[in-house]
């Protein structure tokens, strides 16, 4: 890229119209001047800092906040003065670039860039029938997977769907489990639909029968249940319990977190524990806490509570910890951070998007940097 190709993309950034992968592209330009790779200029190393730096204080004091607003797409709140600042900042930047070392993106090794760079997690699980059978479903292709009993087993567009085809009353239990960077989703025997994230697992019945439909879960879990008046739907995550008819609702219980969280989307639900019980409306989340208290939080985001089930990486004011978490659970890695660290971080953007770009534009909402060592993530101040 030359010094008006930068330029122009500097404008589309700050007009707010720029792409996911223009802002990445940036990122990974910027980036590419802390390494000291074949082709680049040794005293132009330093440069990219101090640019982040005019850049965040810059456009910061014109936008007249103290910290980002937003993540990927924070550029679409700056004002018009804030752009002088921006497109200054970058042409000082370029005009310190020599004619042999300027910035020509086919020049520079994909594999130099990205050497340290780890795959975000795809879709994947492990079915374990009742019998202790496991079975694979990365690897499995489209059709039949099993039969049991009157219900047969089928993945199909990437999800596995329960078919019911008597009216057997035996109860077998199947257990499908996510490990870090896998996610899946499965149609019950009752039509009611689950999406698992990354290290979670529901072990459910082949087919309901009785008066309940019950599913036990670790980690998070979104369920669009198949309404039945006389079959209540539960969920139970330990002591833990959400009854619904039919809904739509989130379950976060991952056991390093602080609390568990039930975010109602759509129809009624009740959380209980122990002798406690809240019933909650669309767009109110319960938190359970370890001393059985349960609290009732009032207009949730619910687009950044499910961003995960769309598709979406989303932090809105998340603290180190929360972030550090959901980047080992969904690329896999090990996490090493400062919990005094009370940075907080605001990002939107795809999951299929690289570990590097997710951290660097993170990177841009706080002072907090981080580095990739192997399969281990580390934040520093």
């Amino acid at each position: 890229m030359h010094r008006d190709e930068i330029v122009k993309l500097s404008e589309r950034i700050i007009a707010g119209v720029a792409t996911e992968e223009e802002i990445m592209l940036y990122n990974r330009l910027c980036n590419s001047y802390n390494r000291p790779e074949e082709g680049w200029d040794e005293d132009l190393l330093g440069n990219r800092n101090e640019l982040e730096r005019e850049l965040k204080i810059g456009i910061w004091r014109e936008a007249g906040i103290d910290r980002p607003m937003v993540s990927m797409r924070w550029f679409k709140w700056v004002t018009a003065a804030s752009m002088v600042v921006f497109i200054f900042a970058i042409n000082s930047f370029v005009s310190q670039y020599n004619t042999g070392a300027q910035l020509q993106t086919s020049s520079i090794p994909s594999n130099k860039i990205l050497h340290a760079d780890i795959a975000p997690g795809q879709n994947g699980a492990i079915l374990t029938l009742g019998t202790g059978e496991t079975i694979m479903l990365d690897s499995a292709g489209d059709g039949s997977i099993v039969r049991q009993g009157n219900v047969s087993v089928i993945k199909k567009n990437g999800e596995l769907v329960y078919k019911n085809q008597g009216r057997s009353q035996e109860v077998v239990y199947n257990t499908m489990t996510t490990p870090k960077s896998r996610q899946f989703n499965l149609v019950l025997t009752d039509g009611s639909k689950v999406w698992l994230n990354a290290a979670s697992s529901i072990t459910y019945p082949t087919a309901f029968v009785g008066k309940e439909r019950i599913v036990t879960i670790t980690g998070e879990v979104y369920f669009e249940v198949a309404p039945n008046a006389s079959m209540p739907f539960i969920v139970k995550h330990g002591e833990n319990t959400v009854s619904v008819l039919g809904t739509h609702f989130n379950v976060n219980a991952y056991d390093n977190e602080k609390v568990v969280s039930v975010t109602l989307l759509e129809g009624s639900v009740n959380v209980s524990r122990g002798s406690i019980n809240r019933i909650i409306k669309p767009g109110q989340q319960a938190q359970i806490e370890n001393d059985e208290k349960i609290s009732l939080i009032r207009n949730v985001d619910v687009d950044h509570i499910v961003a995960w089930k769309n598709g979406r990486i989303s932090f809105q004011g998340a603290d180190l910890g929360t972030v550090m978490r959901q980047m080992s659970r969904w690329y896999d890695v090990d996490i090493e951070f400062n919990e005094n660290l009370d940075d907080l971080f605001y990002a939107d953007m795809a999951r299929s998007t690289m570990l590097f770009d997710v951290l660097k534009a993170l990177e841009l909402t706080t002072d907090v940097h981080f580095k990739i060592e192997g399969r281990k993530v580390i934040a520093v101040p």
